[in-house]
């Protein structure tokens, strides 16, 4: 095998209007941990793609165990050769069982049909090689996402792969589960087994990773022991530049106006939230802080209409309103970025331009026809402003990286001039850079005198962007804690407190 299990050497791929990788390079120890790191849009995912034959390189070379490889024509050849990939964005067969989800394309048959026995006793038993509490049984859409992530991990393990390529694997695991995630990793590297990790949590890379190869704008950047250097060290290599502020700095602070009243909130659906109460002033940004299953997004997701109340009123600017639909809520001004953005945010088969503009379509018909001539310099316009790295606005928003998407739903809701903006976790699977750009955002928009609630389950965003955190535990407001006294210990404290 030699000193590498894997070399793509001097890749080169291209789409219209541009070049995704530029002679990109990557080398892979056996039996390591081999972090893929850069910007959104960096060049990592397409990379991964040409190796698990999704893409087809237009240059270039990969040797894998040894052997040169011109191209791998798809994704089943690649899983024979021994390279399976854990994909950034889910894609169960919701109504078909964890176990199917599994063993998908390789049923175990007997008499020319499906062997349900065998499949069943082959999935406990891989559960239990890496200690998985699934049941395989399950309908995958009754699994909550951390899970399914969890099955997807497994199902890739199942391969036997030499390399498995995990892309932001832990975007929606909890705390445990990625401790869990970790011991998995140490197994298969102590079986021989390559990982090929792209994340933008630094703090993972360091503590797992053996190597660190930065890639940016398409190009490689460098490797480096993991051991060697630091978290300044990759986000320089990352960036281009010295990114000295994690956070920008908010000069000013928020008035004692009341924009936006939450009363007695509690959902029509059983164990979720309940008496729910807060007030959100202009200029503001609310932090709601809270473990998994808080149910800060359904709560968020009521408040935009989405969710049915069994009780509670919302106040705007001291006047009740009714917010039973989404129409309701942009009519109200309240805007949502939401949690998932494959699932729920964006069109994945429209433009650029159609995702940009289709929450203010209104305002830019006339006599019911949609005005091209208003749309496109709108849309331009406000995906300059957020620095969308794209080939134009005809381009179908798919084929941008997942942080690019996020950046054209938040364009989107911005077209809307909405006053109220709210952020369902708007950096997750976004680089150093964009959450910068994104935080910097955030902060244009209070001084223009929005307010924003923003959901954050990463610990320093919530401390580094909010005014006030709004804690939340099983459904239940359990505490308030001011700027002054932002402190992780008591957080964490209030997130877990609620006892029934």
């Amino acid at each position: 095998m030699g000193e590498y299990v894997l070399e793509m050497n001097d890749i080169v791929k291209r789409f219209p209007g541009v070049i995704a990788l530029n002679h990109a390079n990557l080398k892979v120890r056996p039996g390591t941990v081999h972090a893929l790191m850069g910007e959104n849009g960096a060049g990592k995912s397409t990379l991964m793609k040409c190796l698990f034959g999704l893409y087809h390189p237009d240059e270039g070379e990969i040797i894998f165990d040894g052997k040169s490889i011109n191209d791998i024509p798809n994704t089943k050849a690649a899983l024979a050769m021994g390279i399976s990939m854990i994909h950034q964005e889910l894609h169960p067969i919701r109504y078909r069982s964890v176990m199917e989800n599994v063993w998908i394309g390789r049923f175990p048959t007997r008499f020319g049909f499906v062997d349900h026995d065998k499949m069943y006793k082959d999935t406990v038993e891989l559960f239990k090689k890496i200690g998985l509490n699934v049941d395989p049984r399950a309908i995958a859409k009754n699994v909550p996402p951390s899970q399914l992530q969890l099955v997807e991990i497994a199902r890739a393990v199942s391969y036997n792969a030499k390399i498995i390529i995990m892309d932001e694997p832990t975007s929606s695991l909890t705390e445990n589960e990625v401790e869990y995630l970790f011991k998995i990793i140490a197994q298969l590297k102590s079986e021989g087994r390559s990982i090929i990790y792209i994340s933008h949590k630094m703090e993972e890379i360091l503590r797992i990773s053996d190597d660190v190869t930065v890639m940016r704008d398409g190009k490689y950047v460098g490797t480096w022991l993991a051991k060697d250097i630091d978290q300044d060290f990759i986000i320089k290599n990352m960036v281009g530049r010295d990114l000295t502020n994690r956070f920008p700095i908010k000069d000013q602070e928020p008035s004692s106006e009341v924009v936006l009243e939450v009363k007695n909130f509690t959902a029509a659906a059983k164990r979720s939230f309940v008496d729910v109460n807060f007030q959100l002033h202009k200029g503001e940004i609310l932090g709601i802080g809270g473990l998994v299953g808080a149910q800060r997004t359904e709560l968020v997701e009521a408040i935009f209409g989405l969710r049915a109340l069994a009780s509670g009123q919302l106040y705007k600017n001291g006047r009740q309103i009714e917010v039973k639909s989404v129409r309701d809520a942009k009519k109200n001004g309240i805007a949502l970025l939401t949690e998932e953005r494959r699932q729920n945010g964006i069109f994945g088969i429209l433009s650029i331009l159609d995702n940009t503009v289709i929450a203010a379509q209104q305002s830019f018909a006339h006599m019911g026809i949609l005005d091209n001539a208003k749309r496109e310099p709108a849309a331009s316009q406000s995906c300059q402003e957020l620095k969308v790295k794209m080939p134009n606005l005809a381009t179908p928003i798919k084929n941008l990286s997942g942080g690019n998407q996020q950046k054209v739903l938040i364009a989107r809701w911005l077209l809307t001039n909405s006053d109220i903006i709210i952020f369902d976790e708007p950096t997750r699977g976004i680089d150093v850079g964009a959450k910068y750009e994104i935080y910097t955002l955030m902060l244009d928009q209070v001084k223009q005198g929005k307010s924003i609630i923003m959901i954050s389950s990463e610990m320093p965003e919530l401390m580094g962007m909010s005014d006030r955190i709004m804690v939340m535990c099983e459904g239940h407001v359990t505490g308030f804690v001011d700027k002054e006294n932002f402190d992780q210990v008591e957080i964490m404290r209030l997130a877990s407190s609620f006892k029934k």
